[in-house]
């Protein structure tokens, strides 16, 4: 039986899953505030919505991707939001990025109204995520991911069930908090490599075989930046939103986190000239812009 879905959010990431979707035969809806991004994806085989009200008509699973906490308490709890429209036995999966107690005030709300909810953030990148390769952090019961699960397996190819609703996202703050603050050491790093006359190629071959090992270099910024590529897959915007949810759960928890401090400083001050709107990867140029230096390339 072909599983109805109404996707909700067709931006960098939304757009290559829900296509997934379509391509593995689920009957898809997809609305998103720009048009284009509908009409692409109705291209490939999907419905097209007007609005919330008809994404979610009739669909089985509902699909929220979207930027920030408060784009998703909008449009899920807004006076013409998913829950004034969805079916009782419907699901609702956000696999956005935002801050736990946002994710645990819409949980509650799907709770009171009796609407099985689960929260299923996306890990690695669009290019993983355009290949049908994702990595999903799951927060849920059983019964709600035995549901789910046949969308995460067409989307990606690792789950990981983390707990209770509400875990994935707080596992989806940890994880990102991580590489985001390394991915400003891998900046400097590489600038300080280049001032003393080191190679990229050298600084990833050597990198790469001991433990200063990791994802930003070898596989990030190498597909981005260091191709001397930095349009948008994931933004300095949106990485220095994300940073910001790290240091306010660890504010609530009374935790010191100095190092993400500085990062956070760090890529706000890149977010306040014209890189705001570029991949994260382009902090490299942001700090070779500040170290007075060409930014190098493979």
């Amino acid at each position: 039986m072909t599983i109805k879905v109404g996707f909700i959010g067709l931006g960098a990431m939304g757009l290559p899953m829900a296509s997934n979707l379509v391509r593995k035969g689920f009957d898809v809806t997809g609305f998103d505030i720009d048009s284009g991004k509908v009409a692409l994806l109705v291209s490939r085989g999907a419905k097209q919505a007007h609005s919330i009200a008809e994404a979610v008509a009739g669909a089985q699973v509902v699909v929220t991707m979207l930027p920030a906490t408060r784009h998703v308490e909008l449009a899920v709890l807004g006076e013409d939001g998913v829950l004034a429209h969805i079916g009782p036995n419907a699901v609702l999966m956000d696999m956005s990025t935002i801050d736990p107690a946002g994710t645990d005030k819409v949980a509650s709300a799907c709770a009171q109204q009796g609407i099985a909810f689960t929260d299923c953030p996306v890990g690695r990148l669009v290019l993983h995520a355009e290949k049908g390769e994702s990595l999903f952090m799951v927060g849920g019961d059983d019964t709600t991911f035995a549901r789910v699960e046949p969308l995460l397996q067409a989307m990606g190819n690792s789950i990981h069930r983390c707990g209770a609703v509400g875990m994935g996202t707080r596992m989806k703050v940890v994880n990102n908090y991580m590489l985001l603050v390394t991915a400003q050491v891998v900046s400097e790093s590489l600038v300080l490599g280049t001032k003393l006359g080191l190679g990229i190629d050298t600084i990833k071959a050597v990198t790469g075989a001991t433990t200063a090992n990791n994802g930003q270099l070898q596989i990030a910024f190498a597909n981005k930046v260091l191709k001397g590529d930095i349009e948008p897959g994931f933004t300095i915007d949106l990485c220095h939103k994300d940073v910001g949810l790290a240091m306010a759960a660890a504010a609530e928890q009374r935790i010191g986190m100095p190092v993400g401090a500085a990062a956070y400083a760090a890529i706000g001050a890149a977010r306040a000239t014209g890189y705001a709107s570029k991949d994260y990867s382009a902090l490299f140029h942001y700090a070779c812009d500040l170290a007075g230096i060409t930014p190098p390339s493979q």
